[in-house]
């Protein structure tokens, strides 16, 4: 191949929206080739479809955008194929450190298909590829060899820069990019050994060869904290600079709130509204405050009114989307809207008028939901309170708290009361409430690491995640009783497969456990109190969590499982999450309206529901990795100490431990349990010694040595210090 030809097929690669897209005669040429049988020259299809002239011109461009979908094969000869008659399957590869990789087919087309390295042909993690199915293997997994790369999705490498005599390189953080980047003298950006970079691929692997690109940002010292943040950000290629336009839209926001800015809007001035939040919170987009009547209760939960400042279609609100939430790391947050909006104008400080979407919802003493009321409102917190304040306060007497605490604890045990009795009557209706852990990172006053430990949680984050909770569904159901489209949260129930799996597992624990003739959170809710306060408690909630599915953003409500709610939507949080901000959208063009206005089609609402859910899971993992990333570099000089955990998952390479001391989770691997062979017994999340019976199952608690760290790949070995089995198999 051609330098020439090379580069126009990076350029394709890169960028496939550059490739033409003409699709009317698509399906008649399908059909064509389908019904000759084989390979075909482009003349035959004009001559087999009986195409008219205009048709005959403009075959050659539909042709190669079928090639480029991965519909149609070119083949020898400058035949055509298609690729469903050719043993021929389109996916994504997912590469492994070691060199191999599997690729993912669309449609369903069976189970993934192992690529030995030698028939890679320089595809790329992540790539979308055809492969050819190899034959002749029917008693092994299925395995091919890619023959064309479609897309590239790798066009940026976060990694560290090594320069050598010659020539310098950018070793990827990323494992599963199985390559190093080659850097010309002229396109280092003056990065220094040792340094983490930012580098573009120029010009993509082929014959073995590694990809050639150019520096275009030296992030620093890969030890420091804020680096390692930034490694993160542009991995996961995490938007994190505003343009231009909003930034100047954001500046250019009044400060103060007008008085045609309160006009038509509820004034809640006066209501004693407080904020609860954690003590290193960055923003503050909800206000609460209960009231005790003589028939229950009136619970009011005011959130900042971000739709008044970020209007659709403007360029505060194209970044937004694009964000589709904000991230939050130990250090540094990456903030869906600038921070003139994020922490000033909609973080409801105390003391200070702001622009809110206030719900209002009237309950009996009982705590059943009697009415709910949706305004525009302004509003004016009156107190910042601390998870850890409010907790702390309500096991005073009114007597013993100081003078500017007395006057909010009368409202704070109306809020405790309140929160309890809507708690008990969700855990009735089926809510599945898992308490899942949490890691809190310490940081000391320089920024750097102190200590990983498991998160709190105390009667005010109870409060505040049932008011929440409440203010959703009060939303849902107003928008979904007058037939609005609206984005709403939804869940759906259980894997089947993975039920199986958990009930064979549950009765091997001795735990009388059935499949449901159908499936509810009542359900899941009993198993789990047959479980509660035994040996196997953490087993069962471990076993069940890893049933459920994630939940997602849609237009179709096909309601919450994991809440047993009918109508749920994410509303409270429009600062940090785009969904929210939708929904204030949709219920501020319709309060006080006869006449209901749709403001998104079902079809932009299924799109952004993708695009947020998408943006969301990307997120998601990026915090997750940080974390993990701290972990190591925390435990990286713990080499031979001692502790205590509790195994939180078995495999076929050996099982991890969960340490109670602080909050981190390593791997003991089979290679380093010497005293018998193991059998992976996938049924009861176990591994078994064929001679000494000895057992290692998931929940058991054990304890072990720190082997050894490795950073690069952020993994955390432990050896069994155990001499004796504690459990035998039967």
């Amino acid at each position: 191949m051609t330098k020439k030809k090379r580069a126009k097929e990076t350029k394709e690669l890169r960028d496939p929206q550059s490739r033409p897209k003409i699709s009317p005669l698509s399906q008649s040429i399908l059909a064509v080739m389908k019904e000759a049988g084989r390979p075909v020259f482009l003349k035959e299809i004009s001559k087999l479809g009986k195409l008219s002239e205009k048709e005959r011109h403009d075959v050659k461009v539909v042709m190669e955008d079928l090639v480029c979908q991965g519909m149609v094969v070119e083949i020898k000869g400058n035949r055509y194929g298609l690729s469903s008659l050719m043993h021929l399957v389109t996916g994504s590869i997912s590469m492994h450190p070691d060199g191999f990789g599997f690729v993912t087919p669309e449609e369903g087309e069976g189970p993934d298909i192992f690529i030995p390295p030698k028939a890679l042909k320089g595809a790329m993690h992540g790539d979308r590829v055809i492969v050819r199915i190899e034959h002749g293997r029917p008693a092994r997994r299925r395995e091919g060899s890619i023959l064309r790369i479609l897309e590239r999705k790798t066009r940026r490498v976060v990694g560290i820069f090594r320069r050598g005599k010659s020539i310098a390189i950018v070793v990827p953080e990323d494992d599963r990019l199985t390559f190093e980047v080659t850097i010309p003298r002229n396109a280092t950006l003056k990065a220094k050994n040792g340094e983490a970079v930012v580098a573009e691929i120029v010009e993509y692997p082929f014959e073995g060869r590694n990809p050639e690109g150019r520096v275009v940002e030296v992030l620093g010292d890969p030890n420091d904290l804020n680096v390692q943040t930034k490694i993160v950000i542009n991995k996961y290629e995490l938007p994190h600079e505003f343009s231009p336009e909003a930034l100047k839209d954001a500046d250019g926001l009044t400060t103060a709130i007008l008085p045609e800015d309160i006009e038509g809007r509820k004034d809640l001035r006066l209501i004693p509204l407080v904020t609860i939040d954690g003590e290193n919170a960055r923003d503050f987009d909800d206000a609460v405050c209960v009231k005790k009547t003589r028939t229950g209760y009136v619970l009011t939960v005011a959130i900042a009114d971000v739709n008044h400042y970020v209007k659709d279609g403007s360029a505060i609100d194209a970044d937004a989307q694009k964000r589709g939430t904000s991230v939050y790391f130990p250090s540094v947050v990456v903030p869906m809207l600038p921070e003139a909006l994020s922490n000033h104008l909609c973080s409801l400080v105390p003391g200070e008028a702001r622009l809110a979407m206030a719900v209002e919802i009237g309950f009996d003493k009982e705590g059943n939901v009697r009415r709910a009321l949706f305004s525009r409102a302004v509003i004016k917190s009156h107190r910042r309170f601390t998870y850890t304040e409010v907790s702390n306060l309500l096991k005073r007497k009114e007597n013993e708290a100081g003078p500017e605490d007395r006057e909010f604890i009368k409202g704070l045990r109306w809020m405790e009361e309140l929160a309890l009795l809507v708690h008990a009557k969700r855990i009735k209706r089926g809510s599945i409430d898992f308490d899942l852990p949490e890691p809190e990172i310490i940081l000391g006053l320089r920024g750097d690491l102190e200590d990983i430990v498991k998160r709190e949680r105390n009667v005010a984050h109870r409060i505040i995640e049932e008011f929440m909770l409440a203010a959703n569904e009060a939303v849902a159901a107003y928008l979904a009783n007058n037939s609005l489209p609206t984005l709403y949260r939804v869940h759906q129930e259980p894997d089947r497969l993975r039920l199986n799996d958990l009930i064979s597992f549950a009765n091997s624990l001795g735990l009388d456990v059935t499949f449901p003739d159908e499936m509810s959170p009542k359900w899941c809710q009993d198993v789990l109190s047959r479980a509660d306060g035994t040996p196997v408690e953490y087993v069962i909630n471990t076993v069940l969590l890893r049933t459920m599915q994630q939940a997602v953003y849609s237009p179709v409500n096909i309601g919450h499982f994991g809440l047993a709610s009918t109508h749920y939507l994410h509303f409270t949080s429009p600062i940090r999450r785009y969904p929210d901000l939708v929904v204030h959208r949709i219920l501020a063009a319709n309060i006080g309206r006869r006449k209901r206005i749709p403001v998104y089609s079902e079809e932009t609402l299924a799109e952004l529901g993708r695009s947020c859910s998408q943006r969301e899971r990307g997120a998601m993992e990026a915090e997750r990795e940080m974390i993990d990333r701290l972990k190591v570099r925390f435990m990286a000089d713990k080499t031979g100490e001692a502790y205590e955990g509790v195994i939180s998952g078995v495999a076929s390479f050996g099982f991890f431990v969960e340490l109670k001391d602080v909050f981190i989770e390593g791997a003991v691997r089979l290679v380093d349990l010497a005293d018998d062979y193991y059998i992976f017994d996938q049924t009861r999340h176990r591994l078994v010694g064929q001679r000494r019976k000895r057992v290692f199952q998931i929940g058991d608690t054990i304890r072990v040595r720190l082997k050894g760290v490795n950073i690069a790949r952020r993994h955390i070995n432990f050896e069994v210090m155990e001499q004796r089995p504690e459990r035998q198999a039967p």
